[in-house]
């Protein structure tokens, strides 16, 4: 006895390709929605992200961050550091990256002004050199000469070096403190 099959079934095939593109579908819209960024490259165009920008994109640049709640979670490690590692493990890697950044330039702005200080401190103690220098001449009693603005030579009068000793005076007064 031989059975034959009937035309009216549908085979089982069709319906298990439809059964997987359902799941696989079902399985993307459920999956959560991984952290953006968006930011402003250097050619001015705008880039999104699921990683943060590179190092060199200023913070004024980056136009958004991800939600707190799409961070990632600190790892179990950060659990069992101390006190403060774990109130900086409650901050995703992200914003540490950023905090650390933050805290590089503040501490360049600092050694940078530190430097100008520096500058600025040896500029005022050679301008007190100089000026004690003058002023030593000036009281000194030695006869003086100027260039004039014809490139010749005129001697310094009582009145003119007076003048040129207060000048001076006031200089050594604002410099050499």
């Amino acid at each position: 006895m031989h059975r034959v099959r009937s035309a009216g079934r549908v085979p089982a095939r069709p319906m298990a390709g439809f059964a997987l593109a359902a799941a696989a579908a079902l399985a993307l819209v459920a999956a959560p929605a991984q952290a953006q960024w968006k930011w402003r490259d250097a050619n001015g165009r705008i880039v999104i992200s699921d990683v943060p920008p590179p190092r060199g994109v200023p913070d004024k640049d980056v136009l958004q961050r991800p939600e707190p709640a799409a961070r990632a979670a600190p790892p179990p490690a950060a659990a069992s550091a101390p006190a403060a590692a774990s109130a900086a493990a409650g901050k995703a890697p992200v914003d540490a990256e950023l905090e650390a950044r933050r805290r590089r330039a503040e501490q360049e702005q600092a050694a940078q002004r530190k430097a100008e200080d520096a500058k600025a401190a040896a500029v005022r103690k050679d301008n007190c050199r100089r000026a004690r220098d003058h002023l030593a001449l000036l009281d000194s009693g030695q006869r003086m000469v100027r260039i004039g603005a014809d490139g010749e030579r005129e001697y310094l009068s009582d009145q003119q070096r007076a003048a040129e000793a207060q000048r001076t005076r006031d200089i050594v007064a604002s410099d050499c403190r």
